[in-house]
């Protein structure tokens, strides 16, 4: 009998508001990976479900799961906790399923640093523009200026990990961004190397964003 196919890790990241969350799951619909749904301890926003979108705890009992070494990478943004949970992974990775995470630099840094078996691809998602982001936020937190106001603040020291990556895509168009996503993905499976992508560009759009 044959040994079973470990699965991989995949890892989305973004400043807040780039996309990254409904390009997880978009990858996740149409292809063959599992979703890690993170702890937080942030409340719902509207149309999110407990066990679906997030499991949403109080900071005692993030900080139990902290004490009792249960996560595979957790960080603290805009004031809450956000963390996965270190056991489901391991079970789905050996039993053969690919694990999608949408997480931001801080989770997939440690990540890398666990030396984990499995293999990791990380992707870097860029918003078209500082104004375009800003109008994604607002859509999203549209009680409360103030929190958008508080992650465009956090966004230039965000965007800077981008070098730590696989590959940086530029999230303008969500269909185009995901085919970008899909292809890289399947060639550093294949390749086995890193991915070449347009740096220059990249590094170019950064800096229209920052400035």
């Amino acid at each position: 009998m044959s040994e079973k196919k470990a699965g991989i890790i995949v890892i989305l990241s973004s400043p807040s508001g780039a996309g990254k969350t409904t390009l997880v799951k978009k990858i996740a619909s149409r292809h063959n990976y599992i979703i890690s749904i993170s702890h937080t301890t942030r409340k719902p926003r509207v149309n999110e479900e407990n066990g679906r979108d997030y499991y949403f705890i109080n900071k005692v009992k993030f900080k139990k799961l902290i004490k009792e070494k249960k996560f595979l990478e957790y960080a603290k943004v805009f004031k809450n906790f956000y963390g996965s949970l270190k056991e489901n992974i391991i079970k789905k990775l050996s039993n053969g399923e690919n694990v999608i995470f949408d997480i931001d630099w801080q989770g997939t840094k440690q990540i890398k640093e666990t030396n984990l078996k499995y293999k990791i691809i990380t992707i870097f998602i860029l918003p078209p523009s500082k104004q375009e982001l800003f109008k994604r936020l607002l859509k999203r937190d549209q009680k409360d200026k103030k929190i958008a106001n508080e992650r465009m603040k956090q966004f230039k020291q965000d965007v800077m990990h981008w070098k730590d990556y696989d590959f940086t895509v530029v999230n303008d168009k969500i269909e185009k961004c995901y085919k970008q996503i899909i292809y890289n993905i399947k060639l550093k499976i294949k390749k086995k190397r890193n991915l070449k992508y347009n740096k220059k560009f990249i590094e170019n759009h950064i800096n229209k964003l920052i400035s």
